[in-house]
């Protein structure tokens, strides 16, 4: 893999205005944030460039809206957030590329940060057609003299603020993507060892790729969430009414045996929190993982397998971590996630929390961010950068 342009490889930005492509995708409540650690990541980039006198113009998303404006996906709160983190005013426009957007950046000064309405009320940032796409990067780039790519959230996505702009305008990746890349090059390229791989979450499909390069690389995977009763059924096991893949199974069973073809160890709970229904208040209690009952499901892993997987990771010198271990949401059902969190801070080497829901309980549950060595932005991004996939936004940049 090439080497990404950094800010620097842009020369003096001063007096330019500067695209800047952030993730800025965060959970909220009505207009609360329930979670702020995607908006302080993207906020040392956008410093940056503006204590060197570039204009700065941010672009971001919000949710999944579809082509057109929805209130409740308005990134207002977000330039609210931004200026308190970044101590600076943040103005906000109405729109991303009409007259609210261009009255905006024309009205910057040296220094100034801008962030525009919410990229995806526009069909052409999302859309499939090629032609659609480019003529809204087009509009994009006219309010731009140089594009700064830093939303690893989204790289492994052909968009029109990820892959268009980056062909229409000078380039360069921001400081978030490139030490997200250098991480997990670190993952993919001669990691320390053990390298203990840890995989919750809900399915088993949204990981498949993942788990066939990982069979190649790792030397131990540890399984929870959801995913671990696709795995229980596979070996045989009842697992409820819990969340169950029967179409992955034969997939499942084929992962299980090339794992000990390659002298991969994988780890499956012993123990599993079962429940009689899917709420915070449910009646529960912990049974062997080979003896559920038919009609219960299973919302996390239990406390002597988050003993088992906590010694599974002692000696480990690089983890990764993608999916929690339950229903973390549901205080009855952390303990698991709150588990592998505790013991990842405990490993002396690398430790990569995954992005996603997994960056989420970590913070949740009360952990730092700076209690692991890496939270990552992109749970998606990153777990296609492991499948060693090509990731568009960050081929582009190459170029």
């Amino acid at each position: 893999m090439s080497r990404l342009p950094t800010i620097d490889d842009l020369g003096d930005v001063r007096g330019k205005r500067v695209l800047v492509r952030s993730d800025l995708n965060v959970p909220l409540d009505g207009t609360t944030i329930t979670d702020d650690g995607r908006i302080r990541a993207s906020v040392p980039t956008i410093r940056r460039l503006a204590d060197a006198g570039a204009k700065v113009v941010v672009v971001a998303h919000l949710g999944r809206p579809k082509g057109a404006p929805e209130a409740r996906y308005s990134l207002r709160p977000v330039a609210i957030r931004l200026a308190e983190l970044l101590g600076r005013d943040v103005r906000s426009a109405t729109d991303t590329v009409g007259p609210s957007a261009h009255e905006v950046v024309a009205g910057l000064a040296d220094g100034d940060v801008a962030l525009l309405e919410n990229l995806r009320f526009n069909a052409g940032e999302t859309s499939k057609d090629d032609a659609q796409r480019e003529a809204f990067a087009r509009q994009l780039a006219t309010l731009a003299d140089v594009f700064v790519s830093d939303g690893f959230g989204v790289v492994h996505r052909k968009q029109a603020s990820v892959y268009d702009v980056a062909r229409l305008l000078p380039h360069a990746a921001g400081g978030l993507v490139l030490a997200e890349v250098e991480v997990l090059r670190r993952l993919t390229t001669d990691p320390e060892r053990p390298y203990v791989v840890v995989l919750g979450g809900s399915k088993v499909s949204d990981k498949l790729g993942v788990i066939d390069n990982l069979l190649r690389t790792a030397d131990r995977l540890l399984i929870g969430g959801g995913m671990v009763f696709t795995f229980l059924a596979a070996q045989g096991h009842e697992v409820g009414t819990s969340l169950l893949e029967k179409d992955q199974l034969d997939t499942v069973r084929g992962y299980l045996a090339t794992a000990k073809e390659r002298g991969v160890e994988v780890v499956l709970p012993v123990d599993i929190v079962v429940a009689d229904a899917f709420a915070a208040d449910a009646a529960h209690d912990v049974v062997p993982a080979d003896a559920m009952p038919a009609g219960r499901i299973g919302l996390d892993i239990g406390p002597q397998s988050a003993r088992l997987f906590a010694a599974k990771l002692a000696d480990a010198r690089t983890v990764f971590w993608n999916g929690p271990m339950g229903v973390f949401e549901f205080k009855a059902f952390s303990a698991g996630t709150r588990a592998i969190a505790q013991a990842l801070t405990e490993v002396k080497g690398l430790t990569v929390v995954g992005g996603g829901d997994s960056a989420a309980a970590v913070r949740l549950l009360g952990f730092d961010d700076s209690d692991f060595g890496h939270i990552s932005t992109g749970g998606g991004a990153s777990l296609e950068f492991l499948e060693g996939k090509t990731l568009p936004g960050i081929a582009v940049l190459e170029d």
